[in-house]
Formats: structure tokens, sequence, C-alpha cells
């Protein structure tokens, strides 16, 4: 058995690894239509496979990947040795967008032809194809109907704005905002209740009620266009739903992660780890709240980067 007949990938088109994708090379080839040298990519059903170490979390990992024209899925953790996979990360450097995912090098490109491409020690390959994972949502909040008069409340930022990196770094410590690059000693005063109808909580301070899950992984334009539709079908019964300023999504963030490895209380669903804000970047790029690392990161937005979800001013 090899790697494909592993991850059932027995399909009509024959299956290979493309050594000279990176994650960056992906954007201009899946997501602005750039395709390998310039060449545009047309068919949407022709996918590609490639390894690349995720620094998201420690210790990093690699994977493979599988991409197409806006699709993205990973297939399989490779068992590879650590320290081969740390260098990975450490000869690329640190991404200017904050993106933490790295291209192999040449060792780690050895070692895969030798170990799994040719060598088939799929023992050293943990397929994440089909693996569902049913999260607890039951909240320990208290009910809507809990007297909070005594809360002072504040007012944030609901119309988007763009923000250059610098200015960005002094409205959030201006804000008193946790961030754990920018301001770690940070953190404002948050209340969340719930609303009884498992799909809203709401932060009473602020008073903005939020979704508790999102989207998937996706690009701006998406994005919107999910927001449009919530407020299309009266999502929990409201048609003003938007998405958050930077300030509002940080609002959320707490110092201390919850038990699913969020800084954010665990209300909230983990399928959203990182999301999209309103507000954009100065030159380029849209600003991101990650939940896990409990920080701020922009990316271009055009390209699958990041998670939707929700919220709507109650006051």
């Amino acid at each position: 058995m090899d790697l494909a007949q592993t991850l059932q990938l027995t399909g009509d088109v024959p299956f290979s690894i493309d050594w000279e994708i990176t994650p960056t090379y992906t954007f201009t080839m899946f997501e602005s239509w750039g395709g390998k040298n310039g060449e545009r990519i047309r068919n949407n059903d022709e996918k590609f496979y490639y390894f690349y170490v995720d620094g998201w979390e420690k210790p990093f990992g690699l994977y493979l990947m599988e991409r197409g024209v806006k699709h993205a899925r990973i297939m399989a953790r490779i068992k590879a040795p650590q320290e081969l996979i740390d260098q990975c990360a450490a000869d690329e450097g640190r991404s200017i967008s904050l993106d933490k995912s790295y291209a192999v090098n040449q060792a780690m490109r050895q070692w895969l032809i030798e170990n799994i491409i040719d060598g088939h020690n799929l023992s050293l390959v943990e397929s994440l194809i089909g693996e569902v994972i049913r999260e607890d949502l039951t909240t320990k909040l208290p009910g809507k109907e809990v007297v909070t008069d005594d809360l002072i409340s504040r007012t944030v930022r609901s119309n988007p704005l763009t923000f250059s990196d610098d200015e960005l770094k002094e409205a959030i410590v201006a804000g008193k905002y946790f961030d754990s690059s920018t301001n770690p000693e940070g953190g404002v005063e948050s209340f969340l209740v719930d609303n009884g109808d498992a799909l809203t909580v709401t932060e009473r301070v602020t008073g903005i009620m939020w979704q508790r899950g999102g989207c998937d992984l996706t690009n701006i334009h998406k994005v919107k266009s999910y927001v449009d539709e919530l407020n299309h079908q009266k999502f929990a019964g409201y048609s003003d739903w938007r998405l958050p300023t930077i300030e509002e999504a940080m609002s959320l963030l707490g110092k201390a992660s919850n038990p699913k490895g969020l800084h954010i209380d665990a209300s909230f669903s983990s399928d959203q780890p990182f999301i999209f804000s309103a507000d954009q970047r100065r030159p380029g790029g849209y600003w991101f709240v990650d939940f896990k690392q409990g920080a701020t990161f922009w990316a271009s937005g055009t390209i699958p980067g990041g998670f939707g979800r929700a919220c709507r001013s109650t006051v």
C-alpha cells in the first residue's frame, strides 16, 4: 500500500507530489488565477498535493495539503523528526504577514522521498480525512435574564476603518486590549450571557451580540456574502448582522486560553480559531483576530485565509 491508497486517493488522475508548490505560491496559483509560470488553471476539479510545515502552535507539524481552485484540505499529518520540521521554519524566517506556514527544505524533501514516497513507511502517516470531532458547546454562562446593572458599559467602534501596522498597535495599546504580541499585559472586562437559543451569546459591557459559530475558511468576498445570507435568513431572529471591527473582536480576548486552546470563552466554537475583521490594512490586506494565538495579524483577504463570525449591536 502506498500513500495514495492510504489516503483513498485512487481516482482516475494519478496522485503525485508537487515539490514546487509552497504556501506562499498558493495565492498566485489557486486564488488569483495565476497558475504555474503564469499559466491559468482552468479546471476547477484539478487537485495538487504538497507538503508544508504548520507553525501555528508548538511543536510545529508537517502536513500534506490538497489544493485546487478555491479549495484546500489537510490530508494527513506526517511524523517526521522534529528537528527537521523546525529547521524548515528556521530556513524560511518570519513572515511579514504573520502567516506561520512554511515550505519544506531540501533536507525534509529528501527525508520524505526516502521514508514516505519511495519507502512507503505508512506508520509515519496519520490520515486526517473524515476526522470528525464533536465539540461540546455546553455553556456555563448565566442566562439572559441575569441583572447586570452594575456593569460599566464601554462603547466600541463598529464602523470599519483602515489601519497601518503602527496605527493598529497604537489602537490596541490605547484601548487596553490583550494582544500576546503587542500588549501582553492588556485585557478588558467582559461579561457574556447565554441567550438560550444555542446560536448566540451577548457581551453585556459592549452590548454586542455574537454568533457562537461561524463560517468555514474563506476569503473576504465570501465571508461578506455569508453575512448577507445570515441577514437574509434573519439568523437568530435578526437581520442586522455584520463583521466585527478589530476592537470588537479583541474585546473577547483574554490572557488565559480555554480548554479548547483559544483565548476566548469556551461558549464559542473552536471551528473559527481566527476570524476576519471588518477593518482593512494600509497599504493592503485585511486585519484578523487570532483567538488561538491571542493576537492580530493581516493577510491579503483575497485567498481563503480566515473564518467568519458575525456580530450585531444591541444598544
